[in-house]
């Protein structure tokens, strides 16, 4: 009785990390975590049907389904959930292993320890990874944001600040995108942000400044919603805009501020189509 209730809380465990998992994966903020966490979502379901089927064989009836502990809303928190979940789950699974004597039962639980101790080896890296991004955005100047807080501007340091700014807007709408879907709002806007990186590359060769390198992902954070996603797009172009209102009020090359000018201006336009799918939602 004590293995069959055991083997019960282990399908529970399984069907709430199903549904948890495809949640983390919709917040991951870059598409290799997406996968990763949707890979281990399969592995899940596997562990599911095997722990459903023992359960069946053994009673005779179908197992019950329930969701035993709530997913956070956080990605963050989210991660250390899941490791810390997977990390009950190989105990666990290695403790029903030893106490049954049945051989394909043993092998089955041991199997899916294995698995959940290379999950939460995942997970702890996902975590690691997320708290190396919060303090490379804590103390690192990029795009607008970097732009804004600069005490002094040079011709290179207004070029960089605005192709990181497009580089930025790119990543965060491709976020968006892979997380809610190709929203037409974000797909047309990205597709303006790529024809601005193509106006501001040319500059970069005429007055032979390096490139900067694209970093942008490891500081685009998964909104929770599609309103926070708007509200992100509207304060990024606030940012936007501001920023290419002081590049212009400097003393810059007329064919700089040929390039400045239209990107400020196409800014207002993309910062009306946030606002209006900010009201929408």
């Amino acid at each position: 009785m004590q293995l069959i209730n055991d083997i019960q809380k282990a399908i529970h465990a399984e069907y709430s990390a199903v549904a948890c998992y495809e949640k983390l994966a919709k917040m991951a903020p870059t598409k290799e975590e997406k996968e990763r966490i949707r890979e281990i979502r399969k592995d899940e379901k596997r562990h599911l049907e095997a722990f459903s089927s023992i359960y069946t064989n053994i009673t005779g009836r179908q197992p019950s389904y329930q969701i035993t502990e709530k997913c956070p809303d956080n990605y963050k928190a989210g991660i250390v959930f899941a490791f810390q979940d997977e990390q009950k789950a190989v105990d666990s699974y290695l403790d029903i292993a030893d106490r049954t004597q049945d051989t394909a039962i043993k092998d089955q639980f041991r199997r899916a320890a294995s698995d959940e101790q290379n999950h939460a080896v995942w997970f702890l890296f996902f975590f690691s990874k997320t708290k190396m991004m919060q303090t490379h955005r804590q103390t690192t100047d990029y795009g607008a944001k970097g732009a804004l807080s600069a005490a002094t501007l040079t011709l290179p340091q207004m070029l960089t600040y605005a192709l990181q700014d497009e580089y930025l807007a790119q990543a965060r709408y491709q976020n968006i995108m892979e997380t809610f879907g190709n929203v037409r709002t974000f797909v047309q806007i990205k597709e303006a942000e790529k024809r601005h990186i193509n106006l501001l590359l040319p500059l970069f060769e005429r007055y032979q400044i390096p490139l900067p390198q694209d970093i942008s992902h490891s500081f685009v954070s998964t909104p929770e919603n599609l309103k926070a996603a708007y509200a992100a797009g509207v304060q990024g172009e606030i940012d936007n805009i501001a920023m290419y209102d002081r590049f212009l009020s400097q003393n810059i090359p007329n064919d700089v501020r040929m390039v400045f000018s239209p990107l400020r201006n196409a800014s207002f336009n993309h910062l009306a189509a946030f606002e209006r799918g900010l009201a929408r939602n």
